[in-house]
């Protein structure tokens, strides 16, 4: 195999013993010489025959990392009607309408997307979607993924009735007589979702190729693949992902999270986290503590602004407690949901009383709090005190700071605080959520810097305090998730032994002004020094 030289252009490395070098040297998936071109050809002269990439002065980082996507869905929904950026509901419903249209008889309509605080904070209903798709049994998952918009043929199918009640962790909406409005919230969904037929194995497959084309398009060569609400999606994405590794259709590095539903079958097979390959591991354990901000569901210590209400909790305190302790003990570690100020103050609390008064638990990667997006000033300290990692996504800051502002007042001063994570030792693991939010790091990567939207707003950015500089951002998508997978010393920078996996980028994020880092992309991303995508 030839040694691969990429050189005449800036490479940053994220290695500070040589954090900006001209050349790199990869052979046999790793990084064999860093340095001046000089310096890297002379290192590789004995090597045998060399190829070369001429970068033509365009930028280098090691291959970024999602830190929390859900894969299969995101592929998925790339083939589902899109409701994102609908205005109103009437917008909403009438490209429900077009679409309906063009389904076979017999067809669910599936989507999602849709964002209710861009329509004055109101609820759609089911007689919206009655009105347009009466006979199709009609499932729209909110851009958070934590309630579901449904219309009468499929509360019908689902039995969910006036005398249905709640479930537990979760919550049917109703009108003033007790019927169910076509909101279901958090567990509830479950009703819905237990009546549509399921994806294919083939079609999740298919999913999951898709997905990581795009994933590899952005310049990511890894991913932390976390179960969404459905309680097979950690399984069957395990699985799928097994299936697909035999046949060498892995195209990038991924972290499989497990199912808080699988934990006793886990411990029965001796599954611990980090178990697995270079391009297969087990992760921890997914739990949700809490709901979501623009659901209103998220757990607050306090009341919601110009509300009455804190959220709700999705697993009581004694079982998140015992849970997280049964984990822990058992080698695998906690990857827990949890937004509001509450829901992150009570799994900090599960994970201190896991370690107990001795030795904390051996784990092959660290514990941590997916989302953190408001926090107790007082919890803050607390992550890097209890080596947790704070996994968060940039891009909720911008696309919910109007929310935030709205619902959580004073307590914004709080959200989304990268600046004192990082001030108080903790270690930041970015992502995306997509489909959520874009799986694309590099609107991200912005948010993170300015906290604007790519149009500027607000002058400033919101809360800029919070602000990260382009170094810290890049870090937290590739050092930051390197530390969160327990392979700081394999990847994350491109260093002696370190895999070869970087991305050649359109623009140099380090020399371009903050309101563009939006726009940048890769022109090609490398896996194990090959190139696995070239726009």
């Amino acid at each position: 195999m030839p040694t691969l030289i990429l050189y005449n252009g800036p490479i940053y490395t994220l290695d500070p013993q040589h954090p900006v070098v001209r050349a790199v040297a990869v052979r046999d998936g790793r990084i064999i010489a860093v340095g001046s071109e000089g310096h890297v050809q002379a290192a590789t002269a004995s090597a045998g025959r060399n190829e070369g990439i001429n970068l033509q002065g365009r930028a280098v980082v090691p291959g970024l990392t999602d830190s929390h996507v859900h894969l299969t869905y995101q592929g998925l929904a790339s083939q589902e009607l899109q409701l994102g950026g609908a205005r109103s509901i009437a917008e909403a419903v009438g490209r429900v309408a077009d679409h309906a249209r063009s389904l076979p008889p017999g067809t669910w309509l599936r989507g999602g997307g849709w964002d209710h605080s861009l329509w004055g904070g109101q609820w759609p209903s089911r007689s919206d979607l009655d009105a347009v798709c009466q006979a199709t049994p009609a499932m729209l998952l909110r851009k958070d993924g934590h309630s579901i918009w449904v219309n009468s043929a499929a509360l019908a199918l689902a039995g969910i009735s006036a005398n249905t009640p709640d479930p537990v962790g979760g919550h049917i909406q109703r009108d003033r007589d007790g019927a169910a409005t076509g909101i279901l919230l958090e567990s509830a969904i479950e009703l819905i979702r237990a009546e549509a037929p399921p994806a294919s194995p083939a079609e999740r497959r298919a999913a999951l190729r898709i997905a990581m084309h795009e994933a590899l398009s952005y310049g990511i060569t890894s991913i932390h693949i976390t179960p969404g609400i459905c309680p097979s999606d950690g399984e069957e994405t395990l699985a799928d992902l097994q299936v697909m590794r035999e046949h060498d259709e892995v195209r990038l590095r991924c972290l499989a999270h497990l199912s808080a539903c699988n934990l006793d079958a886990a411990i029965a097979l001796g599954l611990r986290s980090g178990l697995g390959d270079g391009w297969l591991r087990i992760g921890g354990l997914k739990l949700f503590a809490d709901g979501s901000l623009g659901s209103e569901s998220a757990e607050m210590l306090s009341h919601y602004e110009s509300r009455r209400h804190l959220g709700m909790a999705t697993i009581e305190r004694e079982v998140l407690e015992a849970t997280v302790a049964q984990a822990n003990a058992n080698g695998i570690s906690v990857a827990i949901h949890a937004i509001g100020d509450a829901a992150n103050r009570k799994v900090l609390d599960a994970i201190e009383l896991a370690r107990g008064d001795g030795e904390p638990p051996a784990l092959a990667m660290p514990n941590r709090i997916e989302h953190c997006q408001v926090l107790h000033p007082q919890d803050i300290a607390r992550f890097a005190a209890l080596g947790v990692i704070a996994s968060m996504q940039p891009i909720h800051c911008t696309s919910d700071m109007a929310i935030a502002e709205a619902l959580w007042g004073v307590r914004c001063a709080h959200a989304y605080a990268w600046r004192e994570l990082l001030a108080s030792g903790a270690t930041l693991a970015f992502g995306s959520d997509a489909p959520v939010e874009t799986l694309n790091p590099w609107p991200g990567i912005h948010a993170a810097v300015t906290r604007q939207l790519p149009d500027g707003h607000p002058k400033g950015g919101w809360h800029p305090e919070q602000r990260l500089s382009i170094g810290e951002a890049i870090s937290a998508y590739c050092i930051g998730p390197a530390i969160a997978s327990g392979e700081a010393g394999q990847k994350g920078r491109l260093a002696l032994g370190m895999r070869a996996d970087m991305a050649v980028l359109t623009g140099d994020p380090f020399h371009s002004a903050p309101g563009e880092l939006h726009a940048i992309t890769a022109a090609m991303t490398l896996v194990g020094g090959k190139i696995a995508f070239e726009r």
